[in-house]
């Protein structure tokens, strides 16, 4: 995607304030100079999110946090592919690498370890939009 087209629009599923905050602050205003700038929408909850998928708000991009309560991540990253026609690219957070093989089972076309290292994470989504045809 070039930076002349249209502007990301990035859902962010987590319960946790601190990883909702912390992913914006990885993410700032443009991911990297191949992407258009972006906009964040945050969901403190699962019900949430759906809701706005439900009512048509389309995303490029899902972050999910894995370790979300009371319904993690994976299992959202898993029914938003499931059910949503031409799904965004999804990336899942997850608490140990040992876990990684959950995006795999969630058809997430990414995973990031916690604790979020903020240079880790804006490169890693922007090796996985880059990778994903989808997203452009």
């Amino acid at each position: 995607m070039e930076a002349s087209q249209k502007s990301l629009k990035i859902a962010l599923y987590s319960d946790d304030a601190s990883v909702r905050v912390t992913v914006k602050s990885a993410l700032g205003k443009q991911i990297s100079p191949h992407l258009g700038k972006h906009e964040i929408f945050e969901f403190a909850t699962a019900k949430a999110l759906r809701g706005a998928v439900d009512a048509g708000k389309n995303f490029d991009l899902f972050i999910l946090d894995g370790e979300a309560v009371p319904e993690g991540g994976l299992g959202v990253a898993k029914q938003l592919r499931d059910e949503v026609f031409n799904c965004g690219v999804v990336i899942v957070l997850v608490a140990r690498s040992s876990d990684a093989w959950l995006a795999g089972w969630s058809r997430a076309e990414g995973v990031i370890i916690h604790p979020i290292d903020p240079f880790t994470l804006a490169k890693s989504v922007a090796d996985v939009l880059a990778k994903t045809p989808t997203a452009s």
